[in-house]
């Protein structure tokens, strides 16, 4: 079911204050926060190449053949789903630890998306 135009406009709102907000978080929810082309495509090619090698050496009878057909696929994956060099994993120390329900106890707030939209749902709450 399309969304009404109320609701398209509401949600590129959202968007357009998640990436003011975030714009690393928000680049990596869209998967724009890059892959490099040749990085997928090596690891692929490593994948296919290593399953050929654990194919082969099984069907004759080369165990050592399907060790290194298996470390291949595996180095694959690897090399496919691994970060860039040049962008950071992220620090760790701005990532909030989960609140605990009624504990009293927040973390300092840094005026994030999440931030704001936790302060507005609580003001809402504790209103007359």
């Amino acid at each position: 079911m399309p969304l009404s135009e109320y609701e398209q406009r509401v949600l590129e709102e959202l968007e357009q204050q998640l990436r003011s907000d975030d714009p690393k978080l928000a680049d990596t929810i869209s998967g724009r926060a890059g892959r490099n082309p040749l990085q997928i495509g090596l690891g692929i090619v490593g994948l296919l190449g290593g399953l050929a090698a654990l194919v082969g050496g099984l069907a004759g009878g080369h165990l050592w053949l399907s060790a290194v057909g298996f470390l291949l696929m595996f180095a694959g994956v690897l090399v496919a789903m691994s970060r860039p060099k040049g962008q950071p994993d992220g620090d760790a120390s701005n990532v909030h630890p989960i609140r605990g329900g009624g504990g009293g106890k927040t973390a300092p707030r840094d005026s994030g998306f999440m931030d704001k939209l936790e302060e507005r749902w609580d003001r809402r709450r504790h209103e007359p």
